[in-house]
């Protein structure tokens, strides 16, 4: 056995680097030296070496060598995590095992026991996020039970993840947006969570870029245009909170910056304004470095606030009561003389490190000293409370639910012996009985919230305190679904539902086998389900529940299977409908495989053909020529076509992603489309003209409706009207704008 570890060694020894490769390493270990405490540079030289031996001659989509991509996920866990140098070695050779002939008994021999668990983590889940939601959710949980053993495999799969939406750009559209909405679905949330916020900002960023591209332009545009006005603003903010924090001694570091593209578009969307009507474009953080502590935040909270307006509705003190990731931070907006708003955020240079870092800061410190971090193993316990009941059956399930514990927005409620409960926001007394304990929820009768009785389903918000009253036997209602929020209490309540109706489906079988007995019939369980079939219920239990709840008649199963059995025609039926659902299967093949040939010619090219296929534009995005478009294949054959930023989009790409295929615009449409914008001004006698006049003359264009609102001297309207392309509907908007008393102009969701 020694014999043959020293020979894997001197094998990988022994391979010689390129100049190109030899620099990369040089590279790399720069900056592990930069940001790890320490580092093994044999052992990250030796992985290296691995890497590109294992992927030789391999190239990615882009056309690059393979071992380029995980030499740019090792990069990103130095860089961006900064742990050790055993996650960088895990991330060099992340696809080795997957991809290459290299075993986890090698990756043992080579760098031991440690390495081999965190590569064989990611192995597990390499296939995570398949098309098929079940799927899907199978692999996510393996995810997270590998998380639970060892943070950084999960690390690893976040730096694998943005370093292909970095490059995303290579793969064909569909995949792109697949990839994309999975990404910002799961894995944006999912960073969210470990208080990754860095990653999340930046994977969000990536995945707005391909699935609204339009609008990133757009943005990026706006933000470029402002920036020298925004560099002077900041500068003139600050000014006067620098020169007090240099008075009083405060030792400090201040960053400016606007919020990310992404929460920019979605505040634009939610409040239906414009960019120039978003003031809030900016935080400014303040980082205190050592020794100064959290009193010293709220120091310096008071200079603030004496120089510039705070908004109360708008602060937030996640020091004293840190989020359930161990994000710690003051929040405050504040607005200047001039009326504009600015965030800021004050914490302490440890404070802004697990900001940054997240959970990697948590398993760090908790490295470096043993006492632990409660942060840390709060999450980890979360993580493997969720995992307690495993329900196979119910996958899809489990990824709502866990997407709902992603929770971004959190409440703070208070036992009555004042300890903290953190929940997500809607969350209902009935959610906070099962936080406590489950048999408290379980037992649940009622609820006072503070000091004054309350019914369960009240929903709760920070600061409330909450007392639960409970009987002595078990409450649960059926109901309840709809008013709770968190994975333990949906948990609880549906597997107390599927233990009524599986009550309910055994009473119904046994009335069944009453009068069964009493008509003498005997049929075979195989034969009541295609029974069961025929009468449209999925299966025999299904039938028996109906039953059982009286809405379904057993005597009219009897009749049923007396005049069949009697004929002898069970299996017959059975046949004929199996054959009509084949030839409509057939049917609806053939229409797919027409579909994905084929295009109508006039507006869009479909799989990058020109050709018949009918299709049509969906009402819910009314998408027209230079938009962003995907197609998506329906029943009959027919292709309906979806702006790719559109919500109803993402769901066909989630849950129907086979059915979706690449379409683009032609050249040269003459057909017109139909758009809307709104328009918001001052209201004036003839602005209606006015703005008429610029569709029809100046732009010769056709108006389906106008609905104009007239309040306090201000106006706004919804035009409907036809366009050639998004060109055209930018040039009408900018014309717009120039018209006397209008303020703003967008299109209009």
């Amino acid at each position: 056995m020694a014999d043959l570890q020293t020979h894997i060694h001197e094998e990988i020894d022994q391979f010689v680097l390129d100049k190109q490769q030899e620099s990369l390493l040089a590279a790399l270990l720069k900056l592990c030296h930069e940001h790890l405490d320490s580092t093994d540079d044999e052992l990250v030289t030796r992985a290296f070496k691995l890497c590109c031996k294992s992927h030789k001659g391999v190239k990615r989509a882009s056309g690059e060598p393979y071992y380029i991509h995980p030499l740019e996920v090792a990069k990103i866990m130095a860089e961006e995590f900064n742990i050790d140098d055993i996650s960088v070695v895990a991330a060099l050779l992340h696809d080795t095992v997957e991809d290459t002939s290299v075993t986890l008994d090698k990756i043992e021999e080579l760098f031991g026991a440690t390495v081999r668990n965190i590569i064989d983590g990611l192995t597990k889940i390499m296939g995570v996020f398949e098309t098929r939601d079940t799927k899907q959710a199978e692999t996510f949980m393996k995810l997270l039970l590998s998380m639970a053993e060892d943070i950084r495999v999960v690390l690893i799969k976040f730096a694998d993840r943005l370093h292909n939406m970095r490059t995303i750009k290579h793969l064909p559209q569909q995949k792109q947006l697949n990839k994309a909405t999975e990404t910002m679905e799961l894995y944006a949330p999912l960073a969210h969570r470990f208080g990754l916020f860095k990653i999340k900002n930046e994977l969000e960023d990536l995945c707005f870029k391909v699935i609204d591209p339009n609008s990133y332009k757009f943005l990026v545009r706006k933000l470029r245009e402002k920036r020298e006005s925004r560099e002077l603003f900041i500068d003139e903010f600050l000014k006067p909170i620098k020169s007090e924090l240099k008075e009083q001694n405060f030792n400090f570091e201040i960053k400016g910056r606007p919020k990310h593209l992404f929460s920019i578009s979605r505040k634009m969307q939610m409040q239906q304004k414009p960019f120039e009507e978003i003031y809030d474009l900016f935080a400014i953080r303040i980082i205190l470095e050592e020794p100064h502590t959290k009193e010293d935040c709220w120091r310096v909270y008071s200079i603030i606030t004496d120089w510039y307006t705070p908004i109360p509705k708008r602060f937030r003190d996640f020091i004293s009561v840190p989020k359930a990731n161990g994000y710690q931070s003051l929040h405050t907006t504040v607005i200047t003389k001039k009326g504009r708003k600015v965030e800021v955020q004050i914490r302490t240079r440890k404070m802004d490190y697990i900001a940054e870092q997240g959970v990697a800061a948590h398993w760090k410190y908790k490295e470096g000293n043993n006492s632990g971090s409660k942060e840390l193993d709060k999450f980890v316990h979360w993580v493997r409370d969720v995992l307690d009941t495993p329900r196979p059956d119910a996958a899809t399930e489990f990824v709502k639910d866990f997407q709902l514990n992603l929770y971004q927005d959190e409440i703070y409620v208070f036992t009555p012996q004042g300890e903290l409960k953190t929940l997500p926001n809607g969350a209902s007394c009935i959610d906070f009985a099962f936080e406590i304990h489950s048999e408290i929820g379980e037992r649940a009768i009622a609820a006072k919230v503070n000091g004054k009785m309350a019914p369960l389903r009240q929903k709760l918000k920070s600061g409330d305190q909450v007392e639960i009253i409970t009987g002595n036997k078990i409450n649960l209602n059926p109901d309840w679904m709809e008013d709770v929020v968190t994975h333990k209490a949906k948990a609880r309540l549906r597997q107390f539902i599927k233990q009524k109706e599986r009550k309910i489906a055994n009473e119904g079988r046994e009335l069944w086998e009453k009068r069964a007995s009493r008509g003498k019939v005997e049929i075979t369980d195989q034969e009541l389900t295609k029974i069961a079939k025929r009468f449209k219920f999925n299966d025999a239990q299904e039938m028996f529940f109906e039953i059982g709840s009286g809405a379904f008649d057993v005597n009219g199963l009897y009749k049923a299977v007396k005049q069949l059995k009697s004929k002898g025609r069970i299996d017959e039926d059975q046949d004929k409908e199996e054959a009509r659902k084949k030839i409509e299967d057939q049917t609806a093949d053939h229409y797919h495989t027409s579909a994905r040939s084929a295009g109508e010619g006039k507006a869009l090219l479909v799989d990058g053909e020109l050709s018949d296929v009918k299709y049509t534009y969906a009402n819910c995005c009314n998408p027209i020529p230079g938009d962003s478009v995907i197609g998506f294949i329906s029943r009959n054959g027919d292709v309906k076509i979806h702006r790719s930023n559109c919500k109803n989009a993402h769901h066909l790409v989630r849950t129907d992603s086979e059915r979706i295929i690449d379409v683009s615009w032609a050249k040269n449409i003459d057909t017109q489309f139909l758009a809307a914008f709104k328009v918001v001004g001052e209201d004036r006698v003839g602005l209606v003209n006015d703005v008429t006049e610029v569709l029809s003359k100046s732009f010769q264009t056709n108006m389906k409706s106008i609905n104009v609102n007239s309040d306090g001297g201000m106006f706004d309207g919804i035009i409907t009207a036809y366009v050639n392309d998004l060109n055209h509907l930018e040039k009408i908007i900018k014309q717009l704008e120039k018209v006397d008393g209008i303020k703003t102009v967008m299109r209009y969701e």
